[in-house]
């Protein structure tokens, strides 16, 4: 037997291991932790939001800030998707399929977030019976909808028009239109803070261009995680030159996230400037540690993505996760720092459940965190990102998500 057949079949060989053994105890252990955060979501429904760290001074938590963060993964990882396939630009090795499976299982998890939130499933029929179409919050929910049902119509377009059953021209309208639903549905999540006059660190123009950058961040991030795993996986094949090339949109997404960053900071901390409070809470106060693992993760992942010679797939992943985390933490700093001052000067009532030190004077009684997740919460999330592990892996064994040549 040549080396030249030999080196073919080791290439092969990964990809006969798919799918085996393998995935379907990652799908069985996916399950179990999708039942064990039902459970747990049902003893919240009996018990009331009481068991959570939320109240009246902080009535969003960490479901709505999971909620934000999917709807980021879930958006930039249909504009990497749609924009080379709407303008007609060369992809990135027909990773769209993927793409779209991956922000198609992030959309599904970001409105089960909004639903564990609501307290009651029962209020989504309340939702819409007595729904406020002037409300911001209608606008996101009827533009996820939407979004969700546009991202599955483009998977099933893509699958259809790679089996030769589809037109070109079609697919490549379903990707314009599912690419300004993706801007559009972070927008609008954008203004549901935004045009909040009362929260300071909310209320400003530049967070709907905020939320898209950041999506792009996060969305680019994920799916070279995933791509690089399946690769490795033997699911599916790559050429390096195409991961280089997203590793190097990633860097210029992050550098113009941390522009926008920068520029809200300037403006709320010049001298004389209403936000300097804010500033000093992120850089030095309670959100601290959220503001520089943001800040310092995203800058390593700038400079992975900028010297070739860092370019590897280990260090690939590496600044992917810490890009990933660092608009976390940016979900967590504005969900939180937005509740963390109070928006009125006469203080209420003070028990342990509205201020952080009700034992002390008004100087510190809101010195620490308003907010923090209390266990039930964390095991809720769990559960919930057990059902996106589960869809995922779903996706890989039954649909056919590897490039063919029409995908490149």
């Amino acid at each position: 037997m040549s080396e030249t057949t030999q080196a073919a079949q080791a290439a092969k060989a990964p990809a006969a291991k798919f799918g085996g053994k393998g995935l379907n105890v990652g799908i069985v252990v996916a399950a179990i932790v999708t039942i064990a955060g039902l459970v747990l979501w049902g003893v919240q429904l009996s018990g009331g939001f009481v068991q959570t760290g939320m109240r009246n001074l902080d009535s969003w938590g960490l479901y709505i800030t999971m909620f934000m963060f999917l709807v980021g993964l879930s958006a930039g990882g249909l504009i990497i998707s749609s924009v080379p396939r709407a303008f007609g630009m060369k992809g990135f090795g027909g990773i769209s399929k993927i793409a779209v499976w991956t922000s198609i299982c992030c959309t599904v998890l970001a409105i089960g977030f909004v639903v564990v939130d609501l307290g009651q499933p029962l209020r989504l029929w309340e939702l819409f019976a007595y729904s406020n179409l002037g409300s911001p919050l209608m606008w996101d929910i009827i533009v996820l909808a939407v979004y969700l049902i546009l991202s599955i119509v483009y998977l099933w377009a893509t699958l259809r028009f790679e089996g030769g059953k589809g037109s070109e021209k079609a697919l490549r309208v379903i990707s314009v239109i599912a690419l300004v639903t993706a801007v559009l549905v972070h927008s609008v999540t954008a203004w549901i803070f935004g045009l909040q006059q009362a929260h300071e660190l909310w209320h400003t123009a530049l967070l709907a261009p905020w939320f898209v950058s950041s999506a792009l961040v996060c969305g680019v991030a994920l799916v070279l995680v995933v791509i690089i795993a399946l690769r490795r996986a033997g699911y599916m094949e790559l050429a390096q030159e195409n991961v280089v090339k997203m590793v190097k949109m990633l860097g210029a997404f992050v550098c113009i996230d941390l522009y926008f960053f920068a520029c809200d900071l300037l403006t709320s901390a010049f001298p004389g400037g209403s936000g300097t409070g804010v500033v000093n809470m992120l850089v030095a106060g309670p959100l601290a540690p959220f503001f520089w693992v943001e800040v310092i993760g995203c800058a390593i992942t700038a400079v992975i993505a900028f010297v070739p010679k860092l370019r590897t797939n280990p260090l690939i992943v590496v600044g992917s996760l810490l890009a990933i985390v660092g608009i976390f933490c940016k979900r967590v700093q504005l969900l939180v720092g937005g509740f963390q001052i109070p928006n009125i000067d006469y203080a209420g009532v003070m028990t342990p459940y509205t201020v952080t030190d009700a034992t002390g004077s008004l100087t510190n009684a809101y010195r620490g965190m308003v907010y923090w997740p209390q266990p039930i919460e964390f095991s809720i999330v769990l559960g919930v990102f057990g059902l996106g592990a589960l869809l995922l892996l779903l996706g890989f064994k039954y649909l056919s998500l590897r490039p063919t040549e029409k995908s490149h």
